[in-house]
Order: C-alpha cells, then structure tokens, then sequence
C-alpha cells in the first residue's frame, strides 16, 4: 500500500551514457523492497528478448511488458516499430490511469518523443489529467525532449566519459544486459 501524503514524483533518466534504464531498476528494486506495486513497460527491446532484468523481474513477480521490435537503427520495417511503440502507450496509458500501481517505468519513452511518433504535449497533458498524484513515473532514454523535462521532478542526464565499446569490448552479461 502506498503511503498516504506521498507525492508521485516524475523522474527522467536521459543522456547519451551508459546507465539510464539501470537507474530506473535500481529504483524499482528499492521500491520492490517497499512493497510498491510496480510496473515496466520497454518501448523497443525485443518483445522475444530474455535479459538479464527480464529474468530477475519474473523471478520477483514484477509485471514485465515489452512493446517492441528492437533498436530503431536496425530496424527491418520502422512502420511496424513505430505501430508497437503506439501500442506502448496505450498499455501505458491503461496502467497509468488504472491506479493500481506505486510505480511505473516507461523504459525508453523518451525515443518515440524524440521521433514525433507521439506529440510530447499531448503526452504531458494526458498524464497531468490521468496519473495518480501518489504514483511515481520514471522515463528512460536518450534526448528527452525539453518539454518532458520541464515536466519532471527530477532529470539525469548520463554523460559518457569512457565506455568499453570504444576499444572494441562487446557488451558483457550481466553489465549490459
């Protein structure tokens, strides 16, 4: 049960480092620990996609959806990975305005912004009418549009300062997915 008096705080984790979406898990992993009911919803990592997050949510019992068809970069029909991304929403959208949930991440929402693919004040004022003023909201992704972040409580902006991909080091299990 949520606490009474709480405020849902709205917290945006962008930038063009390494850590954003593990950011918002570190959060809903502290909020599991609260007993929060929580939700993820992922805009555009596989749908078929076993990660290593995937795996310890079901493990858990947090409520997992993934709405996508992979990265937009190698996308094979961008009208189909922007038709599922749409569909993204509106689950967020039943999930948001359900009030079932403590907290709810939106793992990288901020792309279908970044592309037009939803109009970002359309967005921001659907969850000013419908989010549930005791519900925390976490965005993830890079260039999260000055609109959204105007809107959050709280906005990190990851910067790369040294990456391993850069010598040539592929992504590691259990570090980057």
């Amino acid at each position: 049960m949520s606490p009474k008096g709480r405020r849902g705080l709205v917290l945006v984790f962008t930038g063009n480092g390494k850590g954003k979406t593990t950011a918002a898990l570190g959060t809903l992993f502290r909020a599991w620990g609260r007993d929060f009911r929580a939700c993820v919803i992922q805009f555009l990592k596989a749908e078929t996609g076993s990660w290593g997050e995937v795996k310890a949510a079901q493990r858990l019992g947090i409520e997992w959806h993934k709405t996508g068809d992979g990265f937009t970069w190698t996308s094979k029909d961008i009208d189909e990975t922007k038709a599922k991304a749409l569909h993204g929403w509106e689950l967020a959208k039943q999930k948001i305005a359900s009030g079932e949930y403590d907290l709810i991440i939106l793992d990288e929402f901020t792309y279908p912004l970044a592309f037009g693919w939803l109009d970002t004040v359309e967005v921001i004022e659907w969850l000013r009418a419908h989010k549930p003023a005791e519900m925390h909201l976490i965005i993830t992704g890079r260039d999260a549009p000055p609109l959204l972040i105007e809107y959050a409580d709280l906005v990190t902006e990851m910067r790369e300062v040294k990456h391993p991909f850069a010598i040539g080091v592929k992504a590691q299990v259990g570090i980057e997915y």
